[in-house]
């Protein structure tokens, strides 16, 4: 299954940006969408899964979405939060986090947990545009790397 991890939006997806997640079975969002109308853009590719970000008050996107996400795909456990600090790597096998906009791919040194900031496809702080892709099924992460985006059609924050 290809999960395509996104962050940090703020109200705008490029088109770069839907093209890069058109054939995703999986599209999850570390937070600060800030567009109702944005997550729904998202569902019509493919099922999203996302966490609540410090600029997403206001917005009523789904029950779903919280401030911190857990849900089984893939044979494994994911978990979302806007803030890597608020991770629990005790219960989950892959960790999703944003807010910093800048993009990281790691495993805890003490849990083995795969931790993901795929950066921002808007705002990036450190480098260009980014989105994050994790390949995995039956229960193994076959690969997690940073996809980079255009440098065209964003702005530095």
């Amino acid at each position: 299954m290809r999960f395509d991890i996104v962050s940090d939006t703020h109200g705008y997806l490029s088109d770069e940006l839907l093209s890069e997640l058109r054939g995703a079975d999986v599209i999850v969002h570390a937070g600060d969408m800030c567009s109702e109308s944005d997550f729904h853009i998202l569902n019509d590719i493919a099922m999203t899964y996302m966490c609540r970000g410090n600029n997403d008050w206001g917005y009523t996107y789904d029950s779903f979405v919280t401030n911190l996400v857990r849900f089984f795909a893939a044979g494994l456990r994911w978990e979302v939060c806007h803030y890597q600090e608020r991770l629990d790597l005790a219960t989950c096998e892959v960790a999703i986090c944003g807010h910093t906009h800048r993009p990281l791919v790691t495993r805890d040194n003490k849990t083995g947990v795969l931790i993901m900031n795929p950066g921002s496809p808007t705002f990036p702080r450190a480098g260009g545009p980014s989105i994050g892709r994790i390949i995995a099924d039956d229960g193994k992460i076959q690969s997690a790397k940073i996809i980079p985006l255009r440098a065209q059609d964003w702005q530095e924050a």
